[in-house]
């Protein structure tokens, strides 16, 4: 839901509507008017907290707003301060092992920690990592299975995202139960992945999850930061329209085949420059293989179609039209 996608105006959106608004703090200044080029982390340390602003606005003082951070980024604990000087309720962290992110936000001690994790082996990690430097413990988890997903896939090998060993029915429970027992707290599990409608909802429910997270269907909402030409490509997008990438981060994607995807699945790709030392691992940085993500993000974002990076879940072939938020919140919650 980045660069960009899950901005400021849709979390303030589903924060409205009683969801928990999250904005992608990853990329967030590209498309501001705070960025200048050369003065990109900077800028985003701005743009994060304007947007923080920008999504209460809209949400009103009940709302819930989230921002993700992402561990894979270099300047990744400039994000989570940001964020928590911006007054954000949520952090959720993923994208690699948040084993430091108490430490960046020891300040604001009413900022939930959220960690994404695929395993009860990364949960019980971080857990263990927080409570013995830290003394805490984490305040939810979200689980995103790679199997249906969208945008970096949480696995390092793309055998492994269909394997069993990483789906929502097989690690979902036992992350409850891990948590029950190790943990001796109501921590709650956010299931995600494929998660669409409310039959989706109520069967992660019968797993023990207490919550989920939603991307791709949000995405394309008259709400939604992005283009509308972003929004068609997933309106028009088909079964074989969706394919998997090993991206520039080292990590498996899912995407839509759009021109630049198709060059770069037959080896032929002519990245724009690298805008920034964004990622802590990156290909096209240190090799100058594959492509600037950012740059096809930011593309993307714009709805350039010919040039751009759209990534997707697999239930992207299930968008017919752009709805607005609060019909899908009312579909989820009809009571």
């Amino acid at each position: 839901m980045g660069v960009a996608i899950s901005g400021p105006k849709l979390a303030g959106h589903v924060a409205k509507c009683g969801g928990i608004g999250t904005i992608a703090s990853v990329g967030l200044a590209c498309n501001t008017p705070y960025y200048n080029g050369k003065n990109y982390f900077e800028a985003n340390q701005i743009a994060v907290k304007e947007g923080i602003k920008e999504a209460r606005e809209i949400a009103g003082p009940s709302g819930v707003i989230a921002v993700n951070c992402m561990v894979a980024l270099t300047d990744y604990d400039r994000h989570v301060r940001s964020a928590c000087e911006g007054g954000v309720d949520v952090i959720i962290s993923g994208a690699g092992l948040p084993l430091r992110l108490p430490e960046y936000a020891k300040d604001y001690p009413d900022v939930a920690l959220v960690p994404i994790v695929s395993s009860v082996k990364a949960a019980s990690l971080i857990a263990r990592r927080w409570e013995k430097t830290y003394g805490k413990v984490p305040d939810g988890f979200v689980m995103e299975t790679p199997r249906y997903a969208g945008g970096h896939l949480g696995v390092l090998k793309m055998e492994q995202v269909d394997d069993d060993a990483f789906s929502l029915e097989k690690v979902v429970p036992e992350l409850v139960e891990f948590v029950a027992k190790e943990l001796g707290k109501d921590i709650p599990v956010i299931a995600a992945g494929g998660i669409w409608d409310k039959k989706d909802m109520e069967w992660a429910f019968g797993l023990g999850a207490k919550g989920v997270q939603i991307g791709t269907r949000f995405a394309c909402t008259f709400e939604g930061d992005a283009a509308d030409r972003f929004k068609q490509a997933y309106i028009d997008a088909r079964a074989d329209d969706v394919v998997l990438i090993q991206s520039p981060a080292g990590l498996p994607g899912r995407v839509l085949r759009s021109p630049f995807v198709e060059k770069y699945l037959q080896g032929v790709v002519e990245s724009k420059p690298c805008i920034a030392n964004c990622l802590t691992h990156c290909r096209y940085k240190s090799e100058r293989e594959t492509f600037c993500i950012a740059q096809a993000l930011i593309d993307a974002f714009r709805g350039n179609w010919e040039e751009g990076l759209f990534f997707c879940g697999s239930n992207v072939t299930r968008v017919d039209k752009m709805v607005h938020v609060s019909d899908i919140m009312k579909e989820l919650f009809p009571e």
